[in-house]
């Protein structure tokens, strides 16, 4: 029982920190371009409007995700209350997986953004 609540916790981690950070990407940008935090790939550093615009499209992004997939993580595990341990962290560990998948996913919709608006150069199309 109390390792179907610990799983409980861990499967809530993601999409948490999804929420919190897509929020704070959103109307939070890094003032500054860097290489510690914030949205970093060669394209949304390119000047400061990528930089915003790539923080601002993630951040709505993450933000998505992590409300959608909150609900489906604990329902998921709520049939698996009185199962075993294994069944319990097999279950868990697939959700958590399929949390990262949609989370490393979210990369591919925000640079097909950036690059449909800006130019290789980082200038607006």
């Amino acid at each position: 029982m109390w390792f179907w609540w610990f799983t409980m916790v861990c499967n809530l981690i993601i999409p948490i920190i999804l929420i919190i950070a897509g929020r704070i990407m959103w109307k939070h940008c890094p003032q500054k371009i860097n290489a510690i935090y914030g949205y970093r790939t060669t394209r949304s550093m390119k000047n400061m409007d990528t930089w915003k615009f790539a923080h601002d499209f993630c951040g709505r992004l993450w933000w998505k995700i992590g409300w959608i997939s909150l609900i489906p993580s604990v329902v998921i595990l709520i049939p698996f209350y009185n199962k075993s341990e294994d069944t319990i962290g097999i279950v868990g560990t697939v959700i958590c997986m399929l949390q990262l998948v949609a989370l490393i996913a979210s990369i591919f919709p925000t640079e097909n953004a950036l690059k449909r608006s800006f130019n290789d150069d980082g200038t607006r199309r």
